[in-house]
């Protein structure tokens, strides 16, 4: 029953001012709720191994963005950054992951419209799952430090993100991806 904005997309290089703050191209793709818009480094996707050709796998990180965006109209990101800040880093950490990875299973739900809307095949699906191991957080750790550690992790491990997309691509249920009340992730 709300009225809803779709965000704008910012696509920039190097570096540009957000509403949030400075977007640089080491951050990645984000959200920023302040101004309601995605940021995009144009460089993103050739820094990702063998999926920066597959328009399905960079529609998936755009997707999961725009999940961002819902997240943010439907009143869960406020009530998950209240939540943090009462918390530990720890805590904060926990549920900043439950909010990824619910973003992931959004993301999966439009999957599943956008597949069957644009005839995306296994090789796109399968090529979306290897971005979202690619950008796990125990991957980007095994690659940055050369160690992995879990109690720091802010959006998921590759197996957590890989799961929850999948959650939303195959039952296409808005309600499949309360993560917080998942016992397991």
């Amino acid at each position: 029953g709300q009225q809803y904005s779709p965000p704008n997309l910012v696509l920039f290089s190097g570096q540009i001012s957000s509403a949030c703050g400075a977007a640089q191209s080491a951050m990645g793709p984000f959200y920023c709720p302040a101004d309601q818009k995605i940021y995009l480094d144009t460089q993103f996707y050739s820094e990702l191994r063998g999926t920066s050709n597959n328009d399905f796998a960079k529609a998936y990180v755009i997707a999961h963005e725009v999940a961002h965006h819902v997240q943010n109209v439907l009143g869960i990101s406020e009530k998950a950054d209240a939540q943090a800040a009462r918390g530990s880093k720890a805590t904060a950490n926990a549920i900043s992951v439950r909010i990824e990875l619910q973003a992931d299973c959004f993301a999966g739900i439009w999957g599943k419209s956008g597949a069957a809307l644009s005839g995306a095949s296994s090789a796109d699906i399968a090529a979306a799952l290897e971005t979202a191991r690619e950008i796990g957080d125990d991957t980007l750790q095994r690659a940055s430090r050369g160690a992995v550690v879990p109690d720091s992790f802010t959006h998921g491990s590759a197996a957590q993100r890989q799961r929850w997309f999948t959650i939303g691509l195959q039952t296409g249920d808005f309600a499949k991806c309360n993560t917080f009340a998942a016992k397991t992730l």
